[in-house]
Order: structure tokens, then C-alpha cells, then sequence
């Protein structure tokens, strides 16, 4: 079966338009005036295929497009000469702090132990600077030094060329792990297998389940008081900002779902949840960091599950030739290879 690999970009100018708007609505609010005036200053073609925007003390602001970033100018030209490019200061970071937590950022202190603030939108914004530990606990982050704000997408049909592998001829779901390392589009693809999961998939003669999400870090969902504002369906269940662990068993014993999801595997915890869903009779599907198999079966609690065979199917990801890239699906059962990137890839945008 042919998988052709999608580019997580806008399809034309109404689609770059929308990126745009959907920008304007959720990230430029949070950023300061120069920095929000700048943006819009970027070409929209290239705007629409960002990933990322980084802000450094001291450095220049970076456009990030998957695997590699532009610097810009202070009018949203992408420059390759750092003399020209915008640079970042203190300021520039304590505003846009202030402007997140509406100046309350004493709200967000577990958020901020834990590295990052999720905002409207499903975009996380990941912080470093000078950490405050206590008994070999972080306890607090102070002057934010360096921020990555990492851009939420949706990307409905993403997912398509999946499907097959994940619900075979006679409906029967396969728990699935999705191997991916970071900024290789695995929240993106994994949000777009939800909605499939949950709507139905007409080509496949398949008509949809219940779906039980826990939403620990609120990126997949991108829940508002509780509402997902990303199209997940008609049969998802959300529980956002929630342990994974203890969501997974409040989801298996209170909503009946058919299907589990979470993303980011990796506590001792999840993986006992996990092994108590599959107990039960319900399908996973779940994420992990991670390049191969290999590497992740020589970890602890992830790896037992491998190793013991809980999932099915196996799906590796990478940012070659693009985001979002699905180098191989394996069955578990006897590690067969059912599909792998072909060296000459046929890519859509």
C-alpha cells in the first residue's frame, strides 16, 4: 500500500489566509506590539508554513519551518545576515510573559515548573532560564531567558494515508504507539487520527467510536474552559490538563470509551494505566519521543511495554523530506515492516 507524505503547510492562499487569522486570533495577542507588527510583516507563504517562534535575550528572533528557521528583520524579511535581523531583549520576554498570564503569573507556577504554558490555540510556549531547586526538586523558573512558542496546527486528512493500518478489513482497531522525535508533526498527526477515529472513515467502511482523550499538556485538544476548540469529532471525551495516568482510569471507568488516547509517553504511571486500558479490552493509541524501536524498548516502563508486546502497530516518524514524514508501520506481532518510506517520496502540499 502506497503512503504518500503529507507537508503540514496551507494548500493555496485561502489556507495561508486562515493560518494567518487563526495567528492573529491566538499568538499575536500574547506578543509585544513590535514583535506582533513584525510578524505581520512576514511573507504569507512563509508565515503559513511556521512551526515555530523563538525568542532568545540578546539574540535574533528565529522563524521556525520544521527542520531548519529563519532570522527576520525588524519589517518580517527573512534575512541570512544576523546584522540585520531582529534581535530580542529582556523586555521583549517579560511582556510577552505578562501578556500570557495577564500579568498574574503566579496562576501558571505549576506550569511554569514544569517548563512551558499552553495558550489559546493548543500552542505551547516553552520557557528556560534560571531554575530554582530545592531538595533536587525544580520549584520555581525565574527570568525567562529563552522562549519557544511552538505553533498548534490542524491538518485534517494528515492522517489518511494511515487510516488502513490503524483499522483493519474487518473494523478491528490497533493499538498504536506513534515513535516520533520532537518537531516531526506527531501532535498534529495524532489530533487528526483522533477525529477519524472519532467521525468515521467513509473509504474504510467505518463508522466511528467512542474516543476517551487525556490532554495533559491541552495541545491536542486545545481546550477553552474546557471546550475543545479544534475539530475532534463527534464521540471525543476531554480531559484537559489532566495526569495522564489518572486520566486514562478516570476516562476506562466512568465514560466507557472504545479507544483511549494520550501523547508523550513516559512516567512508570503511564505505563501502568496503559496495561490496565489494555486489560480491559480498550484500544490505545499513544506517543512517544523517540527515533526506533530500539532505542525506546532500553527505556524504563516505556520500553516494558514493547518488550511485552502491548501494542500492535508501531509508526515511526521524521522531518525527511518534511514534518510529518512516516518513515515505517510495523506490526508487532512479528515485527513485519507493512509499509516504509520509499527513497523517492511523491510529497503533497
Amino acid at each position: 500500500m502506497a503512503i504518500v507524505n503529507h507537508i503540514y503547510v496551507g494548500k493555496g492562499d485561502g489556507t495561508n489566509m486562515d493560518t494567518i487569522q487563526a495567528l492573529e486570533k491566538t499568538v499575536f495577542p500574547v506578543l509585544p506590539h513590535t514583535i506582533a507588527a513584525l510578524l505581520r510583516g512576514v511573507p504569507p507563504a512563509l508565515l503559513a508554513q511556521a512551526t515555530e517562534i523563538r525568542l532568545r535575550v540578546n539574540q535574533p528572533l528565529l522563524l521556525g519551518l520544521g527542520a531548519t528557521d529563519v532570522m527576520l528583520t525588524p519589517a518580517g524579511q527573512p534575512t541570512g545576515r544576523r546584522e540585520q535581523a531582529y534581535c530580542c531583549c529582556y523586555d521583549d520576554l517579560i511582556k510577552t510573559l505578562q501578556l500570557i498570564s495577564k500579568n498574574s503569573l503566579y496562576a501558571f507556577e505549576q506550569e511554569l515548573k514544569l517548563g512551558f504554558i499552553t495558550i489559546a490555540g493548543g500552542h505551547r510556549v516553552g520557557l528556560a532560564g534560571q531554575v530554582i531547586v530545592h531538595d533536587g526538586t525544580v520549584k520555581a523558573l525565574k527570568n525567562a531567558t529563552s522562549m519557544n512558542i511552538r505553533l498548534a496546527r490542524e491538518v485534517k486528512g494528515c492522517a489518511d494515508p494511515l487510516m488502513p493500518y490503524l483499522i483493519g478489513p474487518d473494523g478491528r482497531l490497533y493499538s498504536t504507539l506513534l515513535i516520533s522525535p520532537p518537531r516531526c508533526g506527531k501532535t498534529t498527526l495524532l489530533r487528526d487520527i483522533i477525529r477519524q477515529l472519532s467521525s468515521g472513515v467513509r473509504q474504510l467502511n467505518f463508522s466511528g467510536v467512542q474516543v476517551g482523550l487525556v490532554d495533559e499538556r491541552s495541545e491536542i485538544a486545545a481546550c477553552v474552559s474546557g471546550v475543545p476548540t479544534m475539530d475532534l469529532g463527534p464521540r471525543v471525551d476531554v480531559l484537559d490538563g489532566c495526569p495522564k495516568a489518572s486520566g486514562l482510569l478516570m476516562l476506562l471507568r466512568s465514560m466507557a470509551p472504545q479507544v483511549l488516547v494520550t501523547d508523550e509517553l513516559g512516567r512508570g504511571e503511564d505505563a501502568a494505566a496503559i496495561q490496565e486500558a489494555l486489560h480491559a479490552g480498550v484500544v490505545v493509541v499513544a506517543t512517544v519521543h523517540g527515533r526506533d524501536i530500539a532505542g525506546i524498548a532500553q527505556r524504563p516502563y516505556v520500553g516494558e511495554l514493547i518488550k511485552n508486546g502491548w501494542f500492535d502497530r508501531y509508526v515511526i516518524l521524521s522531518d525527511t523530506p518534511t514534518v510529518g514524514t512516516i518513515e515505517q508501520v510495523i506490526a508487532a506481532a512479528d515485527g513485519r515492516t507493512l509499509y516504509r518510506r520509499p527513497k523517492e517520496v511523491r510529497v503533497c502540499g
